[in-house]
């Protein structure tokens, strides 16, 4: 049923939109939220601020994932182990920034120079959010779009990498988004990106007790032979798959551990309901991965 509140957009935006707002309200008034989790962490900048947007699924951890498979592939395509040139990223399905800008820095450690870095999303309120943060912390050579994942407006072959750090299940047609990932990249370029609760092994699927914490409308899955055949159709080659199923159950398990020590502090930060949300879809994900109905995947190609 299309929602008519004012200010709050309808179709696909407007689903992504209220579930986000539901699961983490505390994202739009993001200052008070900052301080609140430099006052936990004792961490400041985007490595602490990344609790934003990342207390859901591999977080942090998968940004590392992602940078350290990024910064290998393009060593990897350096000559004699000549200086990396400068790349241009995207993020497809960026959300509130907090991966985007972590990644940025990451691969500046390792070290990779991003010399524009764009991050795409549906919800308009999202980018908005992202936008004030990036400002407030003086990042050049980064911008927010606020479009599909599958019509991104920026020029064919514009891109060195193309990113998506989980946000595989929010996109209701995940073809088309790989195919706009090639459309974007230059030949030889980088595709790095995470399923983490987006891709099955085949029929029927997730769990009836999954989908209470991850409704259909705003989680898609896909299965494996159905991916990989969307990936070759997106002229995708190289392709390798990482099963990161061990490594995700002992991540969840862990952080799952942390949010109930420290419940109160996590309620403190983004409410109690939030805190509660936020410790159920963890709890799902990992029963869900245990008993292999989702298949947590890290997946690099290059465009062909």
């Amino acid at each position: 049923m299309p929602n008519t509140a004012p200010g709050v957009p309808d179709g696909q935006s407007g689903v992504q939109y209220r579930y986000h707002r539901e699961l983490f309200p505390a994202l739009h008034d993001w200052e008070r939220t900052e301080r609140s989790i430099v006052e936990f962490t004792g961490e400041e900048g985007p490595a602490g601020l990344l609790g934003l947007d990342q207390m859901g699924h591999f977080g942090p951890q998968g940004c590392d994932l992602v940078a350290d498979s990024v910064a290998a592939l393009l060593a990897e395509a350096s000559p004699g182990g000549a200086a990396l040139p400068p790349v241009d990223l995207c993020e497809l399905g960026s959300g509130f920034g907090g991966a985007l800008r972590y990644l940025v820095d990451r691969l500046a450690a390792r070290p990779v120079t991003v010399r524009r870095a764009h991050g795409v999303d549906l919800v308009a309120e999202h980018c908005a959010v992202s936008r004030r943060i990036r400002r407030a912390q003086g990042r050049a050579g980064m911008t927010e779009i606020c479009a599909s994942a599958a019509a991104v407006p920026l020029p064919d072959a514009a891109l060195d990498v193309v990113v998506v750090t989980g946000s595989m299940p929010h996109f209701p047609d995940p073809g088309a988004v790989l195919r706009e990932a090639g459309r974007l990249l230059r030949p030889g370029g980088l595709l790095v990106l995470t399923e983490e609760v987006s891709l099955t092994p085949g029929t029927p699927g997730p769990s009836a007790a999954f989908r209470v914490t991850h409704p259909r409308e705003v989680f898609f899955t896909t299965p494996l032979a159905a991916r990989l055949r969307q990936l070759d159709d997106a002229g995708f080659t190289a392709l390798v798959r990482r099963d990161l199923t061990d490594w995700a159950m002992a991540l969840l398990a862990e952080r799952l551990k942390v949010v109930r020590i420290f419940r109160g502090s996590v309620a403190g930060i983004y409410g109690a309901a939030s805190a509660d949300r936020i410790r159920d879809t963890l709890t799902a994900a990992r029963e869900e991965y245990l008993a292999g109905r989702l298949l947590p995947t890290l997946f690099t190609a290059r465009r062909g």
